[in-house]
């Protein structure tokens, strides 16, 4: 079988490196249903007034999301009382975040791998910055990632703004521009160009057919579609149901979502892969010739 040789691989993160949803949904959930128990408030409520704080962050993944709550501030007052009072729901998320924190099956070995080829290894995420330079840090990812592009972080309580730095040896965060997401060649290629590749050298691979690969393809770059990432949104998953009830995504979000539908052209991958693994064995990944 013919392999390509590239020298950059281009990966998105969330569900294609972790298993995001996962972590969202048993951390999340875990906490939301300590807070019904400890409150007595009802979960329909708590939903109803948690999807307007994601909205104004921009993210499902908001660390103060308790504090802004309108039933719990009436109840418990102050922000260090809610924070006290709902200790055990703080440390459900927390447990849980820890316990599904994972990388897929061969993920590790495979990033270890370009590393010792010395291949150029970029990720390019929606998930705000500090979100995700946390997970990277934690799974130990930071050292096989050369640079992380991600969207700059939201603005967080006076008081927390002591909140630990997070600092990498080896790699490097850029901003995405202000407002610019998924699926835009144009931001691709200028990714491309200002780590000095071309398309020609780059790899770029994700869970998202509309977003990632159709992206990839009209930058001219060799698109991989991972499939093993798409479960939880393509079948009768009834947890993504509490994902959709308390989305940051907006009407005007979910009608450009729409919109990318209506206008996909239905590109198919290069290459479709079942294990993150199977990229060594579909291109030859090699470093760049001086």
């Amino acid at each position: 079988m013919y392999k390509p040789s590239k020298s950059v691989l281009i990966t998105d993160l969330d569900n294609t490196l972790y298993d995001w949803f996962e972590i969202w949904y048993s951390s999340f959930n875990a906490m939301l249903e300590r807070v019904v128990e400890i409150s007595g408030i009802s979960k329909e409520q708590l939903i109803k007034e948690i999807r307007p704080v994601h909205r104004e962050h921009g993210t499902a993944e908001y660390a103060f999301v308790l504090e802004k709550l309108p039933s719990l501030q009436k109840k418990y007052g102050s922000r260090q009382r809610i924070n006290d009072e709902l200790s055990e729901a703080i440390h459900a998320y927390r447990s849980e975040r820890m316990t599904h924190l994972k990388l897929y099956k061969g993920v590790y070995d495979t990033l270890a791998e370009l590393k010792s080829r010395r291949v150029r290894v970029i990720a390019y995420t929606e998930s705000k910055e500090w979100y995700t330079k946390n997970r990277l840090k934690r799974l130990g990812l930071d050292y096989f990632i050369e640079i992380l592009y991600s969207p700059s972080d939201h603005s967080v309580p006076i008081e927390e703004e002591q909140r630990t730095e997070i600092t990498f040896d080896f790699m490097k965060s850029k901003h995405t521009p202000e407002g610019e997401l998924k699926p835009n060649p144009r931001l691709l290629l200028d990714i491309i160009k200002e780590i000095g590749a071309t398309p020609e050298e780059c790899v770029y691979v994700g869970d998202s057919e509309m977003k990632d690969v159709e992206m990839a393809l009209q930058a001219g770059v060799t698109a991989v579609f991972a499939k093993y990432g798409t479960g939880h949104f393509e079948g009768d998953d009834r947890r993504y149901e509490l994902l959709q009830a308390v989305t940051h995504w907006t009407d005007a979000d979910v009608e450009r979502e729409q919109e990318i539908k209506r206008n996909s052209k239905h590109l198919k991958p290069d290459y479709t892969i079942d294990r993150f693994d199977q990229l060594l064995e579909i291109i030859n990944f090699r470093k760049k010739k001086a």
